[in-house]
């Protein structure tokens, strides 16, 4: 007989950074989802919190993540846009705007300038878990230092205190 009563078991901290993390990345991907479909913030949140957070695809099962992070990330990178795109182009080259580059990079950004403008966590743990991102999503390339290079300028910006 289950016990449907007993409380759940605690997660340890590793299981919640993963979690976090799953988080993030799926965040990135829904932002580029809605930039790319033309969906909305409701639909797509929808679907990621329904069908792909801890759904198996060809046999893997994907992380469950932290659904109120997902949530906030989303939220946010929709709702200060605008500024953080400006960040973000303050933080390019002149010749390359926020408007050409890669639109994987561009959710990424939008998602860490979320976190970096609205949200208490450190800076550096934001810059080093959006690298790990970009390292996942570029294995190959040298976008994760772009990123560092690129998230650093906008911390700087957002957070200037916490350097």
């Amino acid at each position: 007989m289950i016990d449907d009563t007993a409380p759940p078991k605690a997660l340890s901290g590793n299981a919640k950074r993963k979690m976090r993390a799953a988080s993030r990345l799926y965040a990135v991907q829904a932002l580029f989802q809605m930039e790319h479909s033309a969906q909305t913030i409701e639909s797509v949140r929808h679907e990621f919190l329904e069908h792909r957070f801890g759904a198996t695809y060809d046999g893997d099962e994907m992380l469950d993540g932290d659904m109120d992070l997902f949530r906030k990330i989303l939220d946010d990178a929709v709702n200060w846009q605008a500024k953080i795109d400006q960040m973000t182009d303050r933080a390019l080259v002149a010749k390359w705007p926020i408007a050409r580059i890669d639109p994987v990079l561009r959710a990424l950004f939008r998602a860490a300038g979320a976190e970096l403008v609205q949200s208490d966590t450190p800076p550096k743990v934001v810059i080093v878990e959006y690298v790990g991102v970009a390292q996942a999503f570029f294995p190959e390339g040298k976008e994760s230092q772009f990123v560092n290079a690129v998230l650093d300028h906008i911390a700087r910006e957002a957070q200037p205190e916490a350097f």
